[in-house]
């Protein structure tokens, strides 16, 4: 499914630009019965359902030529949200001084589960805990990475 998710970022990347927003993921899932993929666009300020339904609306030709999906699923556009996923380096960069929670495979001193400040991305994110300890990981350590929005 990564294969098939990465084939459609390809794929769709120019004409999500064209619409004037940054394509930040695709994901093809599974959910009971149902496939989905699901496309996360973004913007500054955050898009609408407006730059979702034109997304939508110029993605849709291009996949159905394509036909790199041999199944039925349902398309999604949507924003990343607030916790949104942090996958890609750019992802990380763009988001160097806010706080990040970080699920890992394995434990780093007792803990599967890790949140600070980002404070540079380096081989991979280095994070600032808040007992000021600086902590550098591998994408390969990483499981799940996300942004953590404080209100």
């Amino acid at each position: 499914m990564a294969n098939t998710a990465q084939t459609v970022f390809r794929l769709i990347a120019d004409a999500v630009k064209a619409q004037g927003v940054d394509l930040w993921d695709v994901a093809f899932v599974k959910e009971g019965a149902s496939r989905y993929l699901r496309v996360f666009i973004d913007k500054p300020g955050g898009v609408d359902i407006n730059d979702c339904t034109n997304v939508s609306h110029a993605i849709d030709p291009i996949i159905d030529e394509a036909d790199p999906i041999d199944e039925s699923y349902y398309l999604e556009v949507s924003s990343p949200g607030l916790n949104r996923e942090l996958k890609r380096k750019e992802h990380f960069t763009a988001f160097i001084g806010s706080k990040i929670a970080l699920k890992l495979y394995k434990p780093f001193d007792g803990k599967k589960q890790i949140s600070g400040v980002l404070v540079d991305y380096l081989e991979g994110p280095v994070l600032e805990t808040e007992d000021k300890k600086r902590l550098s990981f591998s994408p390969e350590q990483i499981s799940k990475a996300s942004l953590i929005e404080d209100f």
